[in-house]
């Protein structure tokens, strides 16, 4: 299965954030086919101004990047794991991945769990929960023959997550993100490929990168794509554009079967 990343700055504009991010998507399609289109978190917009965020919540299924997705797909019969968009909700909007099939439908929806709620060594706030509202599902769907777990940037310090992943069956874990320049800098590379081996698992990372709040803060970038030894198969620098690999189930099973992590867990939950 060839996988498409996509990596792009959204900060504030929405309606020119949704344009880039299907302009990616068609040069994603006509240069590199992949079976699976992957965008990062709030590619629709990233901001920590929570009213901006709330403005930018759309109904799902019916809100118009939504529905936009799902004709997109069924067009060019392509899957597309959404990144993360601002989904309406009762109090606040919830950090929403969709995923949509070769017809358009939509197949998953998971609701980040863990909200990056911290106040960094500068002093500057970062506190998602005032933002959005926090999901409770742990998602997983299959395509093609491969089973994906859905995560989403600040879930990838929770190893249980993962986990809980790979007993659903997961053998490749998406997880869009916005990692900020400096826990991008120090942590990003090291968890995801982290994750890829402890799961024995690939872990699909788009990341935003460029500057966002109006110049003020950044994201880092870097978007990767790891196989379950750990391996880098693609990764992006701070450019905006498109990453592609390939992923193969019969991977996953030479590496499980290498080191039977599964077999030889003694704590288990």
């Amino acid at each position: 299965m060839k996988i498409a990343v996509i990596q792009i700055n959204a900060p504030e504009d929405k309606e020119a954030n949704v344009a880039k991010a299907f302009a990616f998507m068609e040069q994603a399609v006509r240069e590199g086919s992949p079976d699976l289109i992957v965008l990062p978190e709030n590619f629709t917009c990233y901001s920590t101004d929570a009213a901006l965020m709330a403005r930018n919540a759309e109904a799902m299924p019916g809100g118009p990047t939504h529905e936009a997705l799902s004709r997109f797909a069924r067009a060019h019969k392509v899957n597309i794991h959404a990144g993360s968009m601002s989904e309406a909700g009762a109090d606040k909007p919830f950090n929403t991945s969709v995923v949509f099939d070769r017809t358009g439908r939509e197949i998953a929806r998971y609701r980040k769990i863990h909200r990056f709620d911290i106040t960094a060594p500068d002093g500057t706030r970062y506190f998602e929960s005032d933002v959005v509202g926090g999901g409770q599902d742990i998602v997983t769907y299959e395509i093609d023959g491969i089973t994906f777990g859905c995560a989403i940037c600040f879930d990838l310090r929770f190893g249980e997550l993962f986990r809980a992943l790979v007993d659903r069956g997961a053998q490749a874990i998406v997880i869009p993100s916005a990692f900020t320049h400096a826990t991008g800098e120090a942590h990003w590379e090291i968890l995801i490929r982290a994750r890829a081996i402890e799961c024995q698992t690939y872990v699909i990372a788009p990341n935003q990168t460029g500057r966002f709040d109006n110049g003020s803060k950044a994201n880092w970038g870097h978007s990767m794509i790891v196989d379950p030894w750990g391996r880098v198969l693609a990764q992006a620098e701070m450019e905006e554009g498109v990453i592609y690999a390939k992923i193969d189930a019969a991977e996953v099973a030479r590496v499980r079967q290498r080191i039977p992590v599964a077999e030889l867990r003694v704590l288990k939950s």
